[in-house]
C-alpha cells in the first residue's frame, strides 16, 4: 500500500498554524522540489536511502512497487507525507503545479544524489505498468 500519512495541525492561533512533519527521525538531506503539471519525478529506487515526501502545495499521482509485489497507485495532496523505504520503486506525476519537500536518510543528497539512485528503464519502468490501474 502507498504509505501516505495525513499531517494534521498541531497548534493554531491568531498567528497561524504549527504542523509537525516528522519527529524522532534522523534526516540527513532536505530538498525542495517544484514540479509543473504533468511533470514526472522518480521512476527509480534507492538501495539504502529512506525518503519522506511532504506535499507543500499541489498534488501527485504516486506509483510504487516493492520487489516481487503488485504495483500500487495512490494520490498525495497538500499536507500529506509519503514514506518510501529502501528498495521501493517509485514515481510521482504532478497533477497540477506542485511543490514538495524531500527529506532523506542515507547516501542520497548533494553531490551524492546519483550514488544511490537506480533508474528504471523499459519494462522495469513503473510508467510502463500503470495503464488501466486506478486512480
Amino acid at each position: 500500500m502507498v504509505k501516505v500519512i495525513k499531517k494534521e495541525i498541531n497548534y493554531e492561533d491568531e498567528r497561524g498554524i504549527i504542523r509537525d512533519i516528522l519527529f524522532n527521525e534522523v534526516i540527513e538531506h532536505v530538498t525542495i522540489i517544484s514540479s509543473k503539471k504533468g511533470a514526472v519525478r522518480g521512476d527509480h529506487y534507492h538501495k539504502y536511502t529512506s525518503q519522506y515526501t511532504y506535499v507543500i502545495r499541489g498534488s501527485f499521482k504516486v506509483i510504487s512497487q516493492m520487489q516481487n509485489e503488485q504495483v500500487e497507485v495512490g494520490i498525495i495532496k497538500q499536507n500529506d507525507l509519503l514514506f518510501t523505504p529502501p528498495m521501493e520503486k517509485h514515481v510521482l506525476i504532478s497533477l497540477e503545479d506542485s511543490e514538495i519537500l524531500a527529506l532523506t536518510r542515507g547516501p542520497r543528497g548533494g553531490e551524492n544524489y546519483e550514488n544511490d539512485t537506480f533508474r528504471l528503464h523499459g519494462a522495469e519502468s513503473l510508467l510502463s505498468k500503470i495503464k488501466g490501474i486506478a486512480p
